[in-house]
């Protein structure tokens, strides 16, 4: 049986602004990444993530493999992943260096990254989930192995859905203008934007824009204001991104 006390931690993620206590544990062997709920907020969040997982199954996404239900809503335990979170982000501030260092990568690197996120989301799209709150602190990226994971996707939901508040969580460098506005449609051309902020900002170096000209085509119209504008589905941007 694992032992998921907090107390046998060798490392807490404190400060976090989702209310979730999060610590990595030892036991059975193997390492494991505990998630819990610290207020009814991310009691909700939890839930959700446990809904997107049932759906989604995609080998950059770190699923869970036990949950444990309490009063405080459950408990999630994954398998611990090694690697660096592209933006550390607490209620103190951010930590992007995980990210300058990912953007001095060279380009093919970035690219394979890249694409595992495409992928990854195209199943979640075709499960019928929409991306919210995606944005640099959920991509964990392996230096020494080259692999990208997808981490902290607990306020992913199935859509199209109406906001019914005056905003979603999220980064503003990846939020789109209806993710702002209350009463606007929340779907599949949303996440198409939250994936273009994302091809954005894992290209864009100290130096600049790394890619082509023709990419950055496909990330402005991805990108655009009006949701109409952009690509209509997740599996358009990535057939455009591919092609170019």
């Amino acid at each position: 049986m694992l032992n998921l006390d907090p107390g046998a931690a060798f490392v807490v993620f404190g400060d976090q602004d989702s209310g979730c206590v999060s610590y990595g544990v030892e036991s059975a062997g193997r390492r494991w990444f505990v998630k819990r709920a610290g207020t009814p907020r991310a009691r909700e969040s939890l839930t959700r993530a446990l809904g997107l997982h049932a759906a989604v199954r995609h080998s950059a996404l770190v699923r869970p493999e036990l949950v444990r239900d309490g009063a405080d809503g459950p408990t999630i335990v994954y398998p611990w992943r090694d690697g660096v979170v592209l933006n550390h982000a607490t209620v103190h501030g951010s930590d992007r260096s995980g990210l300058a260092r990912f953007q001095r990568l060279p380009l093919a690197e970035v690219r394979a990254a890249l694409d595992a996120i495409l992928d990854a989301h195209a199943a979640v799209s075709a499960a019928g989930y929409v991306a919210v709150d995606l944005y640099d602190g959920c991509f964990l990226y392996d230096f020494d192995a080259r692999r990208m994971w997808l981490i902290d996707l607990d306020e992913y939901r199935p859509g199209a859905f109406v906001l019914d508040s005056d905003r979603l969580p999220g980064s503003r460098r990846y939020l789109s203008p209806e993710e702002l506005t209350r009463g606007a449609t929340i779907d599949e051309r949303t996440t198409v934007h939250a994936l273009g902020r994302t091809l954005h900002h894992l290209l864009d170096g100290p130096s600049g824009w790394r890619g082509t000209t023709v990419e950055r085509a496909v990330v402005d119209r991805a990108t655009r204001p009006d949701p109409a504008a952009r690509h209509a589905t997740v599996a358009a941007l990535v057939r455009d991104w591919r092609a170019a």
